[in-house]
């Protein structure tokens, strides 16, 4: 009789066992309060980001392709009912290449679209950060979604202190983050022909090194060859090393804190992902959560029971 009890007991378990497994095959979901992002990637095509200072897989690569790297391994970790829009930043505005698309659905097209990303979409060679930053805002200011400006911080021409743009029209309207790309150490900068093909690097006569619109931000009795009206800036050459690149961190902070943004430098992968992730940026919404771990793990645990309670009974025989 002991053993007549004993054979139905396990086959009791292993029966509810099988249960739970077949409940996980039918792909069993639960709602569940899911934090869910919306966000818009605008990035810096401008030149300089070109210059290659990151390591991908023991390879030198681009800024501008270790942004796109990064971006694509971020799009695969964003929950489902996420939204990602893409824009794209160069001279001094912005363009925007499609609005927030949910990324399980559009998760080809938006992938597609982010390897595809190239400095030679570029529609003006200039990089007028700040400006842009300030478009990009203003553009973006009526869409529910957070601003992510991926650049390097190179201004080119340099910008003239007296001209600085002002963010207190946006501050705090819009949530979002500057992303800085590109390494401390100045690189050079790639150069192309009218073919886009390389072509060495960009010399210190081949680039603006200072500021020439409007009015100079010097005492005048220190410009050489200053005059009023022909030259504010005087008629002496400058050189300096705005033919090299490296990311400009601190302008960045100051242009974050102007406009009420966050800044991230951008370092690995990783740390991308977990700065982007964060409770700020995220809202709460009911999603369908994938449970068939919770029936695999009870179908485990019914196996595990079943042996574990024969053991027991066979010791006290």
């Amino acid at each position: 009789m002991f053993s007549n009890y004993l054979k139905n007991h396990r086959f009791w378990l292993l029966s509810l066992a099988c249960i739970a497994m077949l409940v996980a095959f039918i792909r069993p979901t639960q709602n569940q309060p899911r934090p869910i992002y919306n966000v818009t990637f605008i990035i810096d095509i401008t030149r300089s980001m070109n210059a290659a200072d990151y390591q991908l897989d023991g390879q030198t690569v681009s800024r501008l392709e270790y942004v796109k790297h990064s971006l694509r391994g971020l799009l695969a970790k964003l929950p489902c009912q996420s939204k990602v829009g893409l824009g794209l930043f160069t001279e001094r505005r912005s363009t925007l290449l499609f609005e927030p698309i949910e990324v399980c659905q559009g998760f080809n097209e938006i992938d597609t679209a982010l390897a595809q990303v190239d400095w030679r979409m570029a529609w003006a060679a200039d990089s007028r950060i700040a400006i842009g930053l300030l478009n990009t805002l203003q553009m973006l200011e009526k869409l529910d979604t957070h601003v992510i400006f991926i650049t390097d911080g190179q201004e080119a021409p340099p910008v003239n202190p007296r001209y600085r743009s002002d963010f207190a029209a946006v501050k705090g309207k819009a949530k979002g983050m500057i992303i800085g790309a590109g390494g401390l150490q100045a690189v050079s900068i790639p150069k192309f022909n009218n073919k886009g093909e390389p072509d060495g690097f960009y010399r210190p006569d081949d680039v603006p090194h200072r500021s020439t619109f409007g009015e100079s931000d010097l005492n005048p009795e220190k410009i050489q060859g200053y005059n009023a009206r022909n030259a504010p800036f005087g008629n002496d050459s400058s050189l300096g090393s705005e033919h090299l690149t490296a990311l400009q961190e601190s302008y960045l902070q100051a242009l974050s804190a102007e406009a009420g943004l966050r800044y991230q430098r951008l370092t690995d992968a990783e740390a991308l992902a977990m700065a982007l992730q964060i409770p700020e940026f995220a809202g709460q919404k009911l999603a369908a959560v994938d449970v068939r771990w919770q029936m695999a793990l009870a179908a485990l645990g019914l196996v595990v029971l079943v042996y574990m309670r024969i053991t027991r009974k066979e010791t006290n025989n």
